[in-house]
């Protein structure tokens, strides 16, 4: 009965330093993206950039559907 106490305490230990360690790990990975990819995602884009998606309320005149729109990506290969 001790042993096998011993035993759950011993492999406790090492999965509360795995589950740290791990927490640690991935916190670190994104510190480290936040200061590599510092960009905004969804800023307005610059110079001759064009955003892809347009808001608005579908169904709306001028408005495509997606099928419509996934012809043309297909169509002009961009």
């Amino acid at each position: 009965m001790v042993i096998s106490l011993r035993k759950w305490l011993r492999s406790g230990k090492y999965l509360i330093l795995f589950v740290a360690l791990a927490y640690t790990f991935y916190k670190a990975l994104g510190l480290l993206d936040d200061y590599v990819f510092h960009e905004d995602k969804y800023r307005v884009p610059e110079g001759s950039a064009v955003k892809v998606f347009r808001e608005g309320v579908p169904g709306s005149a001028g408005m495509e559907t997606m099928a419509d729109r996934l012809k043309l990506f297909f169509w002009y290969g961009e």
